[in-house]
């Protein structure tokens, strides 16, 4: 609130008023001297900055979540879009992010990456109401974003260390599946006749009520592992689910996919069945806010 009230006297009294009225440095400057002579710390340049901000995106101090901290104002305050701000806040009380949690929320995009799947209408409700989900398409991303596994480092790596990168770094992986995930197991075996198959990382989403199973592939995903999905969730609809279950969603998820080959290989698929990209790297924002500015260019009001 402190924070708060300085920023508004920094617009009322010294702008005027005036949100976007021109104000000299040498004016945080001055205010930066005099109040850290009178209230000590805190009060820099930078600060004084990110105060003004403050009440120039939450005008009514009503609109304040006490469950954030100011660490986490900070770092809403360096998004230029209100809506994406609008996001990100919702998000944060929410699921309860850490300051670590939403900035690499942030560094990842994850507002753009959602808002890629959507509409005009659909992304002022993701402003609004945060990500909501209803459905099995709620859960996917594409792409997902694995850059804390470590492994954008190294030229050639197998598919187990993947796997091992993600299960030792299972609550940023949650973080970046999303919400309501609680993992079941890795290399969960099928028995099925005299063969035993393994399906790479099992999930149970809580909100969805379903099984998610995801088999990781290092190179392209290719048309015999969406057969090969697709008889595991057969397998866990059968032998694993339980009546008050709802039926498991598979997600083949790899490092590169070919758009025709896979409508073509999940036609006729009854099952949730879901191929997806993944990089080991962050996306750049620029990139990613473009595609999105001209997907709702195209679309009419």
């Amino acid at each position: 609130m402190a924070n708060w009230q300085t920023g508004q006297y920094i617009v009322e009294y010294e702008q005027g008023g005036k949100a976007r009225a021109e104000y000299g440095q040498q004016l945080l400057v001055n205010l930066s001297r005099d109040l850290t002579i009178k209230r000590g710390k805190g009060f820099s340049r930078s600060n004084l900055n990110y105060m003004r901000k403050l009440y120039i995106a939450f005008p009514k101090c009503e609109t304040l979540s006490h469950k954030l901290t100011w660490s986490h104002y900070f770092e809403l305050l360096k998004c230029e879009d209100p809506m994406e701000m609008q996001f990100y806040f919702n998000e944060s009380i929410r699921e309860g992010w850490k300051v670590r949690e939403l900035k690499r929320q942030i560094k990842s995009s994850l507002f753009q990456r959602l808002a890629l799947s959507t509409d005009k209408k659909g992304l002022l409700a993701l402003a609004n109401e945060g990500h909501q989900v209803m459905k099995a398409e709620d859960i996917i991303h594409d792409p997902y974003v694995l850059e804390f596994t470590g492994l954008q480092q190294k030229k050639r790596y197998k598919e187990g260390e993947l796997e091992t990168a993600l299960k030792a770094n299972m609550e940023q992986f949650l973080l970046e599946l999303g919400r309501g995930f609680a993992f079941i197991g890795r290399q969960y075996i099928i028995p099925i006749g005299s063969r035993r198959f393994k399906v790479d990382l099992v999930f149970y989403n809580c909100i969805l009520k379903c099984y998610v199973l995801i088999d990781l592939k290092r190179s392209e995903i290719k048309h015999s592992d969406i057969g090969q999905m697709n008889l595991y969730l057969n397998y866990f609809k059968t032998e694993i689910c339980q009546p008050d279950d709802n039926p498991p969603i598979g997600i083949v998820l790899g490092a590169r996919k070919d758009e025709l080959l896979m409508e073509y290989a999940l036609q006729g698929i009854t099952n949730k069945l879901f191929a997806a990209r993944y990089q080991l790297y962050l996306p750049k924002r620029e990139e990613l806010q473009a595609q999105l500015d001209l997907l709702l260019s195209s679309q009419p009001d």
